[in-house]
């Protein structure tokens, strides 16, 4: 094992009776790194990061966390308060105000002053909630909790930063917030572990991903190594004139692998699986058909795509 590694498991293995929730599992996260778990409901997500923190006892298989052996025994207690969990359902006291709930916590993790007071103004700035530090939680937005939750999540520090569907729930400006506030904690050198079934802000934060099926880590790679291995390129192509002349000569193309008529324009999607070099080929031999193309354009599959098309081919 490398000294970088934030995250090292080595067989690890969750079994709840006769079901195994997570099955002989291998997960390297270098240190920095942020780092998206996707699968569907079921695919063991929770129960692997509630055995990274330390709050589920593995059936078998070991845990390193920078380096130490991860144990749920009182053997490292200092280990564990350099983990940073957020439960996809943590509660919140709706009682207290923003600035209470911190110091709370800041306190359960001795917190002392005057560190504790400048901690707690550097986790609210940071939160965008200068503005709230005295109201009362109930009072609050669904953004403005999950924003709180986080804050009380790092208000010690942590080495790792283990989050369990973060933005579940969330409306497209909350994400947009939530997603601001991860690339800050990963500039300032923190690893980050994110389950989310919102592929498009994976998309967006993640360095690396995993792909989780049926308790197995069936992918786990760069996103830019997932990206090159697993993405079809898309081409998006509209012609003034005749569809069915366009798709004719489409299908004549050994590369077009799959054709879909988009009913709003007049105009075909294509999965294409040569290079860019080979689209512009397929340009060529379009305009020399005397096709009338009035848009002719290629995009990269997203991680949805990736995701759905990899769940296919498992169940197949």
């Amino acid at each position: 094992m490398t000294k970088n590694l934030a995250i090292y498991t080595r067989s690890l293995t969750k079994q709840f009776d006769r079901h195994t929730a997570v099955n002989n599992l291998d997960l390297e996260i270098a240190e920095g790194e942020v780092y998206g778990l996707i699968g569907p409901n079921g695919a063991g997500k929770t129960t692997l990061i509630r055995m990274l923190a330390a709050a589920e006892e593995p059936s078998n298989g070991e845990i390193f966390i920078n380096g130490d052996r991860l144990l749920r025994d009182k053997s490292n207690p200092t280990l564990k308060r350099r983990l940073g969990y957020l439960p996809d359902d943590y509660p919140l006291y709706d009682e207290l105000t923003v600035w209470d709930y911190l110091d709370y916590f800041a306190r359960l993790y001795h917190l002392r002053e005057p560190y504790r007071t400048q901690r707690l103004h550097e986790v609210i700035e940071l939160i965008q909630l200068e503005n709230k530090r005295n109201s009362v939680i109930s009072t609050l937005s669904r953004g403005m909790k999950q924003r709180l939750c986080l804050a009380r999540t790092i208000i010690h520090e942590p080495i790792v930063l283990l989050l369990d569907e973060p933005v579940s729930g969330l409306d497209p400006i909350a994400r947009m917030q939530f997603r601001e506030i991860i690339k800050a904690l990963q500039e300032a050198g923190m690893t980050i572990l994110i389950s989310s079934h919102v592929l498009t802000d994976l998309a967006e934060l993640c360095t690396s991903v995993g792909i989780m099926e049926l308790g197995f880590l069936v992918e786990s790679a760069s996103l830019q190594d997932i990206y090159g291995r697993l993405a079809h390129q898309q081409i998006v192509i509209s012609t003034l004139g005749n569809l069915e002349e366009l798709k004719k000569e489409l299908r004549n193309n050994s590369l077009v692998e799959e054709l879909e008529v988009l009913s709003t324009t007049n105009s075909i999607r294509v999965n294409f699986s040569g290079k860019e070099e080979d689209s512009a080929e397929l340009l060529r031999s379009l305009v020399g058909a005397g096709i009338p193309l009035s848009n002719f354009q290629c995009t990269q599959e997203d991680l949805e795509s990736i995701f759905l098309n990899l769940g296919h081919k498992q169940a197949s």
